[in-house]
């Protein structure tokens, strides 16, 4: 081959291979990128509802920690690199407050309970103790009622629960207490259980199930689905209402307000999308009923289900976060 025919051939190459660069770059730049805190069930659940209704390529999800997430969206604002979060409601309220950062979400929706119009729940987490009856049965240990119970010295190094520090499943577990005893009274039952806990204080909100399950410990709190789910599986867990009451909290889903319109636009019919069509197998998964409509089996309703009396908030959090360290240097950790 000629010089000049090489130099064509590599010219015209590299013509075809800087229009395929461009044409995967447009593709990337053009697919909508969306920071979710939620579990890999859920997200599972979203990304088959975006792909079985011609969004499939056409997405990138990244998971990131409840309070890593948290953190960049009020760090970051409008300057977050996401097009769509789905996050725990009480930071989407917090953030929006700092920096007015997501659009209205119009998809017709009618939720149990008042929400912001920038946000759509997709799915619920309730709060319960849940033990493995064979642990109990080995080790003569009676079986609790209430979060209260559980600072009996029996269950020494045998409770296993989430550091609220760490994950929001923790907070569940704070506002039961709280909610029940105050401040005051609480801080001594929290301190008090947290002796028992001893080294099972777990980073993670799946951590109490897991060590219940193997049997390393006897008791943990962590989210009532698990153990329902544990217990569905043959193994043996049951889950226990606390009398203290079954908390809840609430994921949801928010569009970022951006200058490119196009782009916040399919970002909003995504988002609609996920909160209208993903609920049939995210209820499942999540026995909370959100939307008017909605309905969980007697198995999955708690026996205690409250609310704290006020909006949970950022701030909130941080108090009870406060609450939290008090009670371990009280309890000796």
């Amino acid at each position: 081959m000629n010089s000049k025919v090489l130099g064509l051939f590599a010219s015209g190459s590299l013509a075809l291979l800087l229009a395929a660069c461009g044409d995967n770059q447009s593709t990337a730049d053009n697919q909508v990128i969306i920071y979710s805190n939620a579990d890999d069930e859920a997200i599972e659940i979203m990304e088959n509802v975006l792909d079985s209704n011609g969004y499939e390529d056409q997405y990138v999800i990244q998971s990131f920690g409840t309070s890593e997430l948290g953190g960049k969206m009020l760090a970051e604002g409008t300057s977050i690199e996401a097009d769509i979060v789905t996050m725990a409601s009480y930071y989407i309220d917090s953030a929006q407050a700092e920096h007015n950062m997501f659009v209205d979400l119009s998809a017709e929706a009618s939720t149990l309970d008042t929400v912001s119009s920038y946000q759509l729940p997709v799915l619920g987490n309730v709060g319960s103790i849940f033990v493995n009856t064979q642990v109990i049965a080995d080790k003569g240990l009676a079986m609790p009622t209430s979060i209260k119970d559980l600072t009996d010295p029996q269950y020494k190094d045998l409770i296993s629960i989430p550091n609220i520090l760490d994950s929001s499943t923790g907070w569940l577990l704070v506002q039961a207490i709280i909610g029940e005893y105050g401040e005051e009274e609480g801080k001594q039952v929290f301190a008090d259980l947290i002796k028992n806990v001893g080294p099972h204080l777990e980073s993670s909100g799946s951590g109490p199930i897991k060590k219940v399950q193997t049997g390393e410990v006897a008791v943990g709190f962590g989210l009532r689905a698990q153990a329902v789910d544990a217990n569905e599986e043959g193994l043996p867990i049951e889950y226990i209402d606390p009398t203290e009451g079954n908390f809840a909290l609430v994921e949801s889903i928010a569009v970022i307000d951006q200058e490119v319109e196009e782009q916040e636009k399919k970002a909003k019919e995504m988002a609609e999308l996920i909160a209208k069509e993903a609920r049939t197998e995210l209820i499942k998964q999540y026995p909370v009923a959100l939307y008017e409509g909605e309905t969980v089996s007697a198995q999955d309703t708690p026996a205690y289900l409250k609310q704290w009396e006020s909006t949970l908030t950022v701030d909130l959090l941080k108090e009870h976060e406060t609450f939290f360290k008090n009670a371990q240097t009280l309890g000796g950790n």
